[in-house]
């Protein structure tokens, strides 16, 4: 009772209602965390439903926040769901999070899991993260009594790796659900103190290889020394990439104006749903840059606005300059 108590008393805010999101979100209801808030900017498609097992087909293009908390309040009509349908960002993370007591960290890129980190550290709120890639996840607590943080793991990242995802790497459903679980068991120890939390400790594991092992990391005094979010979440290059938004771009079209699209999505993506240009998925940019023109300007296009954004840094490297990425991807188009 005293556990259940701790549990009903908790709040905790889950930032990502993905393929970690839903099994975590999932399993904290059913545990009875009292205040279980929700934040992501996504709406439900229907590659998603692999592994984002909350949805259903019935989903389909609603905001994904909308969706879990329907779901979420059948399963446990006892807790509170706050829910944010927005991106985290610097403009708000602070406010967002002080609201909650432990954050769970289920995004999908290094900018996002930076800002994260460094507002945990300056709120002083235990981060419990876990990540996946194809059939191996990761589990870890950061900022746990005062102990090692992400910068402590992860001093710094290369640009490609702000652009891995589930649609160009693939990953096995059941990976999404071991690793929330395994996430959520990680909250509710940190709420209840029982067992050892993984603080300064890698969980990791291989699905394929049916191993798991754990690797300690050690606390960088410096890294809890953050005291504002000033740092560059987007990890942009010297020289900055410039943006259009969906209206505008439909502008140009309708106009006629001169320009090309360079779509960077997958061709499964592309056949789905396109709106014109040339495909040429990410991965093989650099061995077509004979198909892109220099001497009209290019949109660069993918789903979300992460795929696109590295190809333009690419381009960059090539003397492309008169080259704008889609803001939001086609997901605001």
């Amino acid at each position: 009772m005293e556990g259940q108590a701790k549990l009903k008393a908790a709040k905790v805010l889950v930032i990502g209602c993905g393929g970690l999101g839903c099994p975590v979100l999932q399993y904290l209801a059913a545990a009875g965390i009292g205040v279980l808030g929700i934040i992501d900017y996504d709406i439900v498609e229907e590659s998603n439903l692999q592994r984002q097992v909350i949805f259903s087909t019935e989903d389909i293009g609603k905001p994904k926040v909308i969706a879990a908390k329907e779901k979420l309040e059948i399963y446990n009509p006892f807790i509170t769901i706050n829910v944010f349908r927005e991106k985290l960002e610097v403009s708000n993370a602070l406010k967002i999070i002080s609201q909650f007591e432990i954050v769970v960290d289920c995004t999908d890129n290094f900018s996002t899991r930076y800002l994260i980190n460094d507002a945990c550290v300056i709120l002083d709120k235990p981060l419990v993260s876990g990540s996946i890639y194809k059939f191996e996840g990761q589990v870890t607590v950061f900022n746990y009594l005062k102990g090692p943080t992400y910068r402590c793991l992860y001093p710094k990242t290369s640009q490609k790796d702000v652009v891995s995802n589930c649609t160009e790497t693939g990953v096995l459903g059941t990976l999404t659900g071991l690793t929330g679980i395994l996430m959520a068991n990680e909250v509710i120890k940190v709420i209840t103190g029982m067992g050892n939390v993984l603080s300064g400790k890698l969980l990791t594991f291989d699905l394929l290889l049916s191993t798991f092992k754990t690797f300690e990391y050690k606390l960088v005094p410096k890294n809890r020394e953050i005291n504002k979010l000033s740092y560059d979440y987007n990890m942009s290059c010297s020289t900055e990439i410039k943006e259009i938004t969906a209206k505008e771009l439909k502008e140009k079209l309708l106009n006629k104006e001169p320009l090309q699209i360079i779509d960077v999505r997958e061709p499964d993506e592309f056949l789905e749903r396109n709106i014109g240009g040339i495909l040429i998925p990410l991965g093989q940019l650099e061995r077509n840059l004979d198909k892109i023109k220099k001497d009209i300007p290019s949109v660069l296009v993918c789903r979300s606005g992460f795929r696109s954004m590295h190809a333009a840094k690419i381009l960059q490297k090539y003397n492309y300059n008169d080259i704008y990425n889609l803001k939001g991807g086609l997901t605001k188009y």
